[in-house]
Protein backbone atom coordinates (compact mmCIF):
# COMPACT_ATOMS: atom_id res chain seq x y z
CA UNK A 1 0.00 0.00 0.00
CA UNK A 2 1.29 3.51 -0.75
CA UNK A 3 2.11 5.79 2.16
CA UNK A 4 -0.76 8.29 2.35
CA UNK A 5 -3.05 9.47 -0.46
CA UNK A 6 -1.63 8.39 -3.81
CA UNK A 7 -2.20 8.51 -7.55
CA UNK A 8 -0.04 6.70 -10.08
CA UNK A 9 1.84 9.24 -12.26
CA UNK A 10 1.87 9.27 -16.04
CA UNK A 11 4.60 7.56 -18.04
CA UNK A 12 6.51 10.73 -18.95
CA UNK A 13 7.59 11.97 -22.36
CA UNK A 14 11.04 10.46 -22.87
CA UNK A 15 9.74 7.15 -24.19
CA UNK A 16 11.37 5.06 -21.46
CA UNK A 17 8.27 4.13 -19.48
CA UNK A 18 5.13 3.23 -21.42
CA UNK A 19 1.57 2.37 -20.51
CA UNK A 20 0.59 -1.16 -21.55
CA UNK A 21 -2.62 -2.89 -20.60
CA UNK A 22 -3.21 -0.33 -17.88
CA UNK A 23 0.25 -0.76 -16.33
CA UNK A 24 3.30 1.48 -16.37
CA UNK A 25 6.03 -0.65 -17.92
CA UNK A 26 9.77 -0.17 -18.34
CA UNK A 27 13.02 -2.10 -18.40
CA UNK A 28 15.80 -1.69 -15.81
CA UNK A 29 19.22 -3.22 -15.39
CA UNK A 30 20.48 -4.43 -12.04
CA UNK A 31 24.17 -4.89 -12.72
CA UNK A 32 24.16 -6.81 -16.00
CA UNK A 33 20.76 -8.38 -15.42
CA UNK A 34 17.73 -7.13 -17.32
CA UNK A 35 14.51 -6.67 -15.34
CA UNK A 36 11.07 -5.98 -16.79
CA UNK A 37 8.93 -4.00 -14.34
CA UNK A 38 5.19 -3.29 -14.43
CA UNK A 39 3.22 -1.11 -12.00
CA UNK A 40 -0.53 -0.67 -11.83
CA UNK A 41 -3.07 0.72 -9.38
CA UNK A 42 -5.66 -1.72 -8.03
CA UNK A 43 -8.10 -1.44 -5.11
CA UNK A 44 -6.24 1.41 -3.46
CA UNK A 45 -2.87 -0.32 -3.76
CA UNK A 46 -0.02 -0.18 -6.25
CA UNK A 47 1.10 -3.55 -7.53
CA UNK A 48 4.64 -3.73 -8.88
CA UNK A 49 5.73 -6.89 -10.66
CA UNK A 50 9.28 -7.62 -11.82
CA UNK A 51 10.52 -10.34 -14.17
CA UNK A 52 14.19 -11.34 -14.26
CA UNK A 53 16.48 -14.35 -13.98
CA UNK A 54 17.05 -13.90 -10.26
CA UNK A 55 14.95 -12.96 -7.28
CA UNK A 56 17.64 -10.57 -6.09
CA UNK A 57 17.44 -8.54 -9.29
CA UNK A 58 13.63 -8.47 -9.08
CA UNK A 59 13.73 -7.23 -5.49
CA UNK A 60 16.25 -4.50 -6.34
CA UNK A 61 14.21 -3.35 -9.36
CA UNK A 62 11.00 -3.22 -7.33
CA UNK A 63 12.74 -1.11 -4.70
CA UNK A 64 13.94 1.29 -7.40
CA UNK A 65 10.45 1.58 -8.88
CA UNK A 66 8.92 2.20 -5.46
CA UNK A 67 11.32 5.11 -5.14
CA UNK A 68 10.60 6.39 -8.66
CA UNK A 69 6.82 6.17 -8.23
CA UNK A 70 6.97 7.64 -4.72
CA UNK A 71 4.85 4.90 -3.15
CA UNK A 72 6.91 5.07 0.07
CA UNK A 73 7.31 8.85 0.07
CA UNK A 74 5.82 9.79 3.44
CA UNK A 75 4.32 13.27 3.28
CA UNK A 76 2.46 13.04 6.58
CA UNK A 77 4.57 15.52 8.56
CA UNK A 78 4.75 17.94 5.64
CA UNK A 79 0.95 17.87 5.25
CA UNK A 80 0.34 18.35 8.98
CA UNK A 81 2.73 21.27 9.25
CA UNK A 82 1.51 23.17 6.19
CA UNK A 83 -2.10 22.09 5.76
CA UNK A 84 -3.29 25.61 6.58
CA UNK A 85 -0.41 27.47 4.99
CA UNK A 86 -1.88 30.29 2.86
CA UNK A 87 0.28 29.42 -0.16
CA UNK A 88 0.37 25.64 -0.37
CA UNK A 89 -2.34 24.65 2.12
CA UNK A 90 -5.12 24.71 -0.50
CA UNK A 91 -3.15 22.30 -2.71
CA UNK A 92 -2.40 19.98 0.22
CA UNK A 93 -6.12 19.83 1.02
CA UNK A 94 -7.24 19.36 -2.60
CA UNK A 95 -4.38 17.25 -3.98
CA UNK A 96 -2.61 15.46 -1.11
CA UNK A 97 -1.28 12.84 -3.56
CA UNK A 98 1.09 15.29 -5.28
CA UNK A 99 4.71 14.07 -5.26
CA UNK A 100 7.83 15.16 -7.17
CA UNK A 101 8.61 13.09 -10.27
CA UNK A 102 11.58 10.81 -9.69
CA UNK A 103 13.83 8.47 -11.66
CA UNK A 104 14.73 4.93 -10.54
CA UNK A 105 18.44 5.61 -11.06
CA UNK A 106 20.19 8.79 -9.83
CA UNK A 107 22.34 8.92 -12.97
CA UNK A 108 19.18 9.00 -15.10
CA UNK A 109 18.07 12.08 -13.17
CA UNK A 110 21.48 13.70 -13.60
CA UNK A 111 21.74 12.95 -17.32
CA UNK A 112 18.22 14.19 -18.01
CA UNK A 113 18.86 17.35 -15.99
CA UNK A 114 21.84 18.13 -18.24
CA UNK A 115 19.57 17.65 -21.27
CA UNK A 116 16.97 20.02 -19.79
CA UNK A 117 19.31 22.92 -19.09
CA UNK A 118 18.02 26.25 -20.40
CA UNK A 119 15.51 24.85 -22.90
CA UNK A 120 11.76 24.30 -22.80
CA UNK A 121 10.48 20.93 -21.69
CA UNK A 122 9.15 19.75 -25.05
CA UNK A 123 12.49 20.31 -26.73
CA UNK A 124 14.30 18.55 -23.88
CA UNK A 125 11.97 15.54 -24.14
CA UNK A 126 12.66 15.28 -27.87
CA UNK A 127 16.43 15.23 -27.21
CA UNK A 128 15.99 12.60 -24.51
CA UNK A 129 13.96 10.40 -26.86
CA UNK A 130 16.71 10.61 -29.47
CA UNK A 131 19.38 9.71 -26.92
CA UNK A 132 17.30 6.73 -25.81
CA UNK A 133 16.72 5.55 -29.39
CA UNK A 134 20.34 5.90 -30.47
CA UNK A 135 22.24 5.06 -27.31
CA UNK A 136 19.80 3.40 -24.89
CA UNK A 137 19.84 -0.18 -23.62
CA UNK A 138 17.21 -2.20 -25.48
CA UNK A 139 15.30 -5.03 -23.86
CA UNK A 140 15.53 -8.57 -25.21
CA UNK A 141 11.98 -8.27 -26.56
CA UNK A 142 13.10 -5.19 -28.49
CA UNK A 143 10.12 -3.04 -27.50
CA UNK A 144 11.51 -1.24 -24.44
CA UNK A 145 14.62 0.90 -24.04
CA UNK A 146 16.28 2.34 -20.95
CA UNK A 147 18.48 5.44 -20.92
CA UNK A 148 22.20 4.74 -21.47
CA UNK A 149 24.27 3.99 -18.41
CA UNK A 150 27.04 6.20 -17.09
CA UNK A 151 29.61 3.66 -18.24
CA UNK A 152 28.23 3.71 -21.79
CA UNK A 153 28.06 7.51 -22.06
CA UNK A 154 31.54 7.81 -20.57
CA UNK A 155 32.88 6.15 -23.73
CA UNK A 156 30.98 8.31 -26.19
CA UNK A 157 32.25 11.38 -27.97
CA UNK A 158 30.35 14.66 -27.44
CA UNK A 159 29.66 14.75 -31.19
CA UNK A 160 27.48 11.65 -30.83
CA UNK A 161 25.28 13.54 -28.38
CA UNK A 162 25.37 16.69 -30.51
CA UNK A 163 23.71 14.58 -33.21
CA UNK A 164 20.78 14.00 -30.84
CA UNK A 165 20.18 17.75 -30.60
CA UNK A 166 22.10 18.48 -27.41
CA UNK A 167 24.06 21.74 -27.41
CA UNK A 168 27.82 21.08 -27.77
CA UNK A 169 28.79 22.43 -24.35
CA UNK A 170 26.10 20.30 -22.71
CA UNK A 171 27.24 17.24 -24.66
CA UNK A 172 30.72 17.77 -23.23
CA UNK A 173 29.27 18.23 -19.73
CA UNK A 174 27.20 15.04 -20.02
CA UNK A 175 30.19 12.96 -21.10
CA UNK A 176 32.26 14.40 -18.26
CA UNK A 177 29.65 13.72 -15.57
CA UNK A 178 29.23 10.20 -16.95
CA UNK A 179 32.98 9.62 -16.56
CA UNK A 180 32.93 10.92 -12.99
CA UNK A 181 30.05 8.59 -12.09
CA UNK A 182 31.32 5.57 -14.04
CA UNK A 183 34.74 5.71 -12.39
CA UNK A 184 33.26 6.15 -8.94
CA UNK A 185 34.86 9.53 -8.41
CA UNK A 186 31.34 10.93 -8.01
CA UNK A 187 29.36 8.44 -5.93
CA UNK A 188 25.74 9.52 -6.28
CA UNK A 189 24.78 7.66 -3.11
CA UNK A 190 26.94 10.18 -1.24
CA UNK A 191 24.94 13.32 -1.93
CA UNK A 192 26.93 16.38 -0.87
CA UNK A 193 30.38 14.94 -1.75
CA UNK A 194 29.11 14.01 -5.22
CA UNK A 195 27.61 17.47 -5.71
CA UNK A 196 30.92 19.12 -4.85
CA UNK A 197 32.76 16.86 -7.30
CA UNK A 198 30.27 17.45 -10.13
CA UNK A 199 30.09 21.21 -9.57
CA UNK A 200 33.72 21.46 -10.66
CA UNK A 201 32.64 20.47 -14.19
CA UNK A 202 31.90 23.46 -16.46
CA UNK A 203 28.14 23.92 -17.12
CA UNK A 204 27.14 21.86 -14.08
CA UNK A 205 25.63 24.31 -11.64
CA UNK A 206 23.13 24.52 -8.82
CA UNK A 207 20.02 23.88 -10.94
CA UNK A 208 21.39 20.64 -12.42
CA UNK A 209 22.51 19.34 -9.03
CA UNK A 210 19.22 20.28 -7.38
CA UNK A 211 17.31 18.42 -10.09
CA UNK A 212 19.53 15.41 -9.41
CA UNK A 213 18.81 15.77 -5.68
CA UNK A 214 15.03 15.95 -6.12
CA UNK A 215 14.51 13.42 -8.91
CA UNK A 216 17.37 11.02 -8.30
CA UNK A 217 18.20 11.19 -4.61
CA UNK A 218 14.84 11.90 -3.00
CA UNK A 219 15.83 15.16 -1.31
CA UNK A 220 12.75 17.14 -0.24
CA UNK A 221 14.92 20.02 0.99
CA UNK A 222 16.46 20.84 -2.38
CA UNK A 223 14.75 23.46 -4.56
CA UNK A 224 15.81 24.01 -8.21
CA UNK A 225 15.53 27.75 -7.65
CA UNK A 226 16.81 28.76 -11.10
CA UNK A 227 13.99 26.89 -12.84
CA UNK A 228 12.03 29.31 -15.01
CA UNK A 229 8.76 28.10 -13.49
CA UNK A 230 9.94 29.20 -10.03
CA UNK A 231 11.37 32.49 -11.28
CA UNK A 232 7.99 33.33 -12.84
CA UNK A 233 5.93 32.03 -9.94
CA UNK A 234 7.78 33.93 -7.23
CA UNK A 235 7.88 37.07 -9.36
CA UNK A 236 4.09 36.98 -9.57
CA UNK A 237 3.36 35.72 -6.04
CA UNK A 238 5.65 38.30 -4.44
CA UNK A 239 4.27 41.11 -6.61
CA UNK A 240 7.66 41.94 -8.10
CA UNK A 241 6.33 42.81 -11.55
CA UNK A 242 9.20 40.79 -13.08
CA UNK A 243 10.87 37.42 -12.84
CA UNK A 244 12.43 36.76 -9.46
CA UNK A 245 16.13 36.17 -9.04
CA UNK A 246 17.55 32.88 -7.78
CA UNK A 247 18.16 34.39 -4.34
CA UNK A 248 14.62 35.79 -4.18
CA UNK A 249 13.23 32.32 -4.95
CA UNK A 250 15.32 30.79 -2.18
CA UNK A 251 14.21 33.47 0.30
CA UNK A 252 10.56 32.95 -0.69
CA UNK A 253 10.68 29.23 0.11
CA UNK A 254 13.09 29.48 3.07
CA UNK A 255 10.24 29.31 5.66
CA UNK A 256 9.54 25.73 4.54
CA UNK A 257 13.00 24.63 5.71
CA UNK A 258 13.71 20.96 5.07
CA UNK A 259 10.58 20.81 2.88
CA UNK A 260 11.50 23.67 0.54
CA UNK A 261 11.59 21.38 -2.51
CA UNK A 262 8.22 19.83 -1.69
CA UNK A 263 6.72 23.24 -1.02
CA UNK A 264 7.93 24.40 -4.42
CA UNK A 265 6.34 21.38 -6.07
CA UNK A 266 3.01 22.13 -4.38
CA UNK A 267 3.24 25.83 -5.16
CA UNK A 268 3.58 25.11 -8.86
CA UNK A 269 0.52 22.87 -8.66
CA UNK A 270 -1.39 25.88 -7.37
CA UNK A 271 -0.06 27.99 -10.21
CA UNK A 272 -1.04 25.43 -12.85
CA UNK A 273 -4.49 25.01 -11.31
CA UNK A 274 -5.09 28.73 -11.70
Amino acid sequence: MPTGPYRLPGPGRDGVMVRRDGALTRVLWVGDEEVLVRACAAAGAVRIRAEASSGEACAAAIERMRFALGTDHDLGDFHRRFRWDPLIGPVIRRKPWVRPRRRPEPFEALAWAVCEQLIESGRAAAIQRKIVRRHGRRSRCGTLTAPPSAAFLAGRSPAELDACGLAPKRSIALVRVAREVATGRADLTQHEPAWRRLRAIPNIGSWTLEMLAVAGQGRDDQLPALDVAYLKFVGAAAGLGRRATEEEVREFFAPYGEYAGLAGCYALQRRFAR
